[in-house]
């Protein structure tokens, strides 16, 4: 009586969580455009039609809803894998299958990874399908379940090494695990950081240095003038799965590169490419990628201190309800998988402000470098409507989606930047 208690609890939050998410993104959640903007190029129906702002609105609801959705489903699963003791089962099963704890850890991470797969799979079918369906993606079928078997694959590792060397560390190092394990990670974040633009992005997308000599030749003259060695930009083939425009900064050291997808190349003027590559160099001027990384492992040094105390909490309040056998008994993986994807998700605002924040002094960058404010208000516009983004969103969604200032924010400044351009010409 005590599980299903606690199960009928569990969906019941879930629901409930359900039914205000919707309330506040389809009733509540104000993404009208203020008075003052009304008419100025922030204003989505100065470059938008009126189906443009109808299926921005809907597409971009819908999307939201889903995200919001789909975290604390996670945590729902995992809790019900605990509670209902599946986890403590799947453990003893792996274990007399695989006869080694090492070996029993991979087929216990391996059916669990499958099974949270299967269970979000719905929801990014869903998401998907709306794209295809509003003409923001163009992306295969076939494409798409090869993104998603190569994500399943290439995260599967990774979080069997951390439950590997945590759960032994756990063991081993009781008091200080936490340490331990963070200066584990130091080198090989830094490693991923290293490797991504070179082993893992090529995976999903072919990159190669851009084909047009003009423009690029364009683009090394603005890089000269920022004073940044570059000699090459890469172009991405983004075309055959998005009908958005991107660009941007990866990797670290020989590795780094500035990469544009075609979509913009295609959409684009050569005098918004370059306002957009001009941002671009803002970031790697500014140091972004390395004051991002750096900031992430303070904050996942954090996180791990963060998450010894509620691991040790948890796990006394629990074991006995979870059938757990020890704090590094792998059944325990679920409620470690809770614990850190909850504490993500309550640093997402702080992250995101701060990657606001670096995203506005970027645009900033881009505006004194190409003295062309003019060419980031049209660019801005070009990114709302291909995206079919909101240009004022709803202020839960900016805190914790957005990474970048809103398009409304972004296109403001640009306009005032324009202004300020025209009036120093004219003294």
């Amino acid at each position: 009586m005590r599980v299903r208690k606690w199960i009928a609890l569990a969906t019941v939050a879930y629901i409930v969580y359900g039914l205000f998410i919707y309330s506040y993104l389809f009733l509540m959640g104000d993404s009208s455009v203020p008075d003052s903007v009304k008419g100025t190029s922030a204003d989505p129906h100065t470059f938008m039609t009126s189906h443009e702002l109808v299926i921005s609105e809907s597409y971009s609801n819908i999307r939201h809803l889903l995200y919001f959705m789909t975290i604390p489903l996670d945590w729902y699963v995992f809790f019900l894998l605990l509670i209902s003791g599946f986890s403590r089962k799947l453990a003893d099963w792996s274990l007399a299958a695989a006869r080694f704890q090492f070996l029993s850890q991979l087929v216990y991470v391996f059916i669990l990874s499958l099974l949270t797969m299967l269970v979000t799979l719905p929801f990014k079918w869903i998401s998907y399908q709306l794209s295809l369906h509003y003409g923001v993606s163009a992306q295969s079928t076939a494409s798409w379940l090869k993104d998603q078997t190569l994500d399943f694959w290439i995260q599967y590792p990774l979080l069997v090494l951390c439950t590997v060397v945590f759960f032994w560390l756990i063991q081993k190092r009781r008091k200080l695990w936490w340490l331990y394990a963070w200066c584990l990670t130091v080198p090989v974040t830094l490693f991923l950081f290293f490797i991504q633009p070179v082993v893992i992005d090529p995976l999903y997308n072919d990159f190669y240095p851009l084909k047009d000599q003009a423009l690029e030749k364009k683009i090394l003259t603005l890089a000269e003038k920022a004073h940044i060695p570059a000699d090459h930009v890469y172009e991405v083939n983004m075309s055959e799965k998005t009908n958005t425009m991107n660009a941007y900064v990866t990797g670290i050291g020989e590795n780094k590169r500035i990469v544009l997808w075609d979509t913009t190349l295609q959409k684009l003027k050569d005098r918004e490419i370059l306002f957009i590559m001009a941002h671009e160099m803002g970031h790697y001027v500014m140091k972004h990628v390395y004051i991002g990384l750096a900031g992430y492992l303070v904050l996942s040094l954090a996180g791990l201190f963060a998450i010894d105390r509620l691991y040790f909490y948890l796990y006394q309040r629990g074991a006995a309800l979870f059938r757990l056998k020890g704090p590094y008994d792998v059944a325990t993986l679920p409620l470690l998988l809770v614990i850190v994807s909850m504490l993500s998700f309550a640093a997402s605002p702080f992250t995101n402000a701060v990657s606001r924040h670096q995203e506005r002094a970027a645009d900033e960058y881009a505006v004194n470098l190409t003295k062309d404010g003019e060419a980031g208000v049209t660019s801005f516009q070009k990114l709302a409507k291909s995206g079919l983004s909101q240009v004022n969103p709803p202020l839960l969604v900016k805190i914790f989606r957005y990474g970048h200032p809103t398009m409304m924010e972004r296109i403001i400044d640009m306009e005032k930047a324009a202004k300020k351009e025209e009036t120093s010409k004219k003294q």
